[in-house]
């Protein structure tokens, strides 16, 4: 007789990999400078037929490097299992927010890298093929390479040729014989998801003419450090890309830096330029580069005493924070959250918010309505949940875009009272 083996149980089983090495140069001078608990995997939202089904839980924290600037997960967990245990519930298109920044995006890239008509562009993490059909509508061929097979079939089905397959040196071989060279590889939100940065680099590298570009956008370390929001922080986002790191990553592996732009997206983000160097070419850094690494030293962001503050303050604000949390639950007042997003779960498992405290989470999202926030199991419905209530607390979870959010839920019910974590 055939035993069956229960997932489950062999998840609980599982001892990952402490990563104590640097992911850019293999080092083993790493420091431990964040610690939030244990965690399940942030952007796996659970569908009813699977509520009463445990999920993978693993530590979170995060490790430095000083000499390249590189900050990593201290576990590596597959990404297989990040991106294809649930079936994927990021879209890009989830908002008019997003929506109206990845239209600005294409223009810009398109404007900034001067590429030619008609050109060949490969997006890495293409999701449900949004931003791909952005630069379809401008004349470009462009082809989607994505981890997730249902956001990789959604996109196919709307038109954008898609591959599924987690991108890596290995991987872009199979894309070049699929969709040939391009003049542009884009990668937004997903080169910092890699276990294995510098192959996914190579592999770039790899894809691209010798005139090549390659354009990537994802959370800006400084920023979070700064703002201390710690809601960035979570499994799938294994390395924290600061420009000493993407400097040191990408000189590597052949490339380098044409530019760097501060954006206003994900609560602060850095889009890099790059540009292929031939094999007998080394990387220098431009002037812009050079200034914000210097700032970024300056601040003390590869110093291990800014980490020792950022955790304490950290704690502190969380403490805070609950004690006005459970004093409008005695009160009487429900509490909803809203916005079903990665980094709310993080602040949701590190404040120990379940549904036992929050009656559900609002999204907007046709893809997360009717699941449940990982470990948490929170309901998530639409923000029409809203009307229900004559005394209700909103605590908004996509700190990011609140005055949206805000405006919005007014409109569906003038007599909501907002939170927002940490008390701002």
């Amino acid at each position: 007789m055939k035993l069956r083996v229960d997932p489950i149980m062999v998840w609980r089983k599982t001892r990952l990999a402490l990563m104590n090495k640097c992911l850019i140069s293999n080092s083993t001078k790493m420091e431990k400078i964040i610690d939030l608990g244990m965690h399940p995997f942030a952007d796996s939202f659970i569908a009813e037929k699977d509520i009463a089904q445990s999920e993978p839980v693993y530590p979170l924290q995060c490790y430095l490097c000083k000499e390249t600037g590189q900050v990593q997960v201290a576990y590596a967990t597959k990404a297989s299992e990040r991106y294809n245990l649930h079936d994927y519930s990021y879209t890009s298109s989830n908002s008019t927010f997003a929506r109206n920044h990845w239209k600005k995006y294409a223009a810009d890239v398109l404007k900034n890298s001067n590429l030619s008509p008609h050109s060949t562009i490969i997006e890495i993490g293409s999701n449900d093929g949004f931003l791909c059909k952005e630069f379809q509508k401008k004349g470009h061929a462009v082809y989607g390479v994505d981890s997730s097979q249902y956001m990789s079939d959604l996109a196919t089905r709307d038109g954008v040729r898609t591959h599924c397959g987690i991108f890596n040196y290995e991987e872009s071989a199979t894309v070049k014989e699929l969709f040939g060279t391009p003049a542009m590889v884009v990668a937004n939100n997903v080169f910092n998801h890699s276990n294995h940065p510098l192959s996914f680099a190579r592999g770039v590298y790899n894809l691209l003419g010798d005139d090549g570009i390659f354009v990537y956008e994802l959370p800006y370390w400084f920023s979070t450090v700064k703002t201390q929001k710690f809601d960035q922080i979570y499994h799938e986002h294994v390395s924290y890309f600061t420009v000493k790191s993407s400097f040191n990553l990408l000189a590597r592996c052949g490339f380098e830096i044409i530019d760097v732009e501060e954006v206003d997206y994900h609560g602060g983000s850095i889009r890099v330029y790059a540009r292929k160097l031939p094999i007998s070419m080394v990387a220098t850094k431009n002037d812009i580069v050079r200034d914000m690494i210097d700032e970024e030293e300056k601040f003390g962001l590869f110093d291990s005493a800014i980490y020792e503050n950022f955790m304490k303050d950290i704690v502190d604000r969380r403490d805070n924070f609950l004690r006005k949390l459970y004093q409008i639950r005695v009160s009487g007042y429900p509490i909803i959250g809203v916005g079903a997003a990665a980094k709310g779960n993080t602040l949701l498992n590190f404040y120990n918010l379940d549904n036992t405290v929050l009656d559900y989470v609002t999204d907007a999202s046709v893809y997360k309505q009717h699941k449940y926030t990982p470990l948490t199991r929170i309901p998530i419905v639409g923000d029409e949940i809203f009307e229900q209530y004559d005394r209700v607390c909103a605590l908004i979870l996509s700190w990011n875009i609140s005055d949206i959010i805000k405006q919005k839920l007014k409109e569906i019910n003038p007599r909501i009272e907002f939170m927002i974590p940490g008390g701002e």
